[in-house]
Formats: structure tokens, sequence, C-alpha cells
């Protein structure tokens, strides 16, 4: 997980990147737009540590019952199997 400082610098990168570029035409003060990415950018990685936990807690208890199952390849097809089911792309 990022601390908020790196998911700050983070958003700060990117909307003056995307200023200065002329890619977004700014309707908001620079802060509020920094604001409103690291808000998305926060939530974006709090629901993806989510799924990582989930993912972790179901594969521990296929591989308690099925000893001879690799519990990394599990904890991969459950996280992408919870992230399609909530729409979330990893």
């Amino acid at each position: 997980m990022l601390s908020e400082r790196q998911i700050d610098s983070m958003a700060t990168h990117l909307v003056h990147g995307l200023m200065e570029r002329g890619g977004v035409l700014p309707l908001a003060e620079e802060k509020d737009l920094i604001a409103c990415v690291v808000e998305m950018m926060s939530a974006n990685f709090e629901q993806e540590s989510r799924i990582e936990d989930e993912a972790e807690l179901q594969a521990q208890a296929l591989a308690r019952q099925n000893p001879g199952v690799d519990p990394t390849r599990l904890r991969v097809g459950i996280r992408q199997r919870l992230a399609a089911k909530v729409g979330f792309i990893l």
C-alpha cells in the first residue's frame, strides 16, 4: 500500500503533466483537481487491498481443504474473480 504522501505526489505529477501538455482544460482550481485525483486513487488502492485480503483468506481456506493445491495459483484466480465481480480492473 502506498502512503498518502506518495499518492499525493503521484496525483500532483499526473495533474501537472496533463495540464502542461494541454491534455485537460481545467474547469476548477489546480488544488481541487489534485484533491479529487488523490481521493480517487486512494479509493482505488483501498479497493484493491480489500480484494487482496479477501483472496488471501479464501485461498488459505481452500488450500487447507485441498492440501495438494498451489495456494498462489488459487489466490490469483480468486483475486481475478473477486475483482471481476465488483467491476474492478486489476
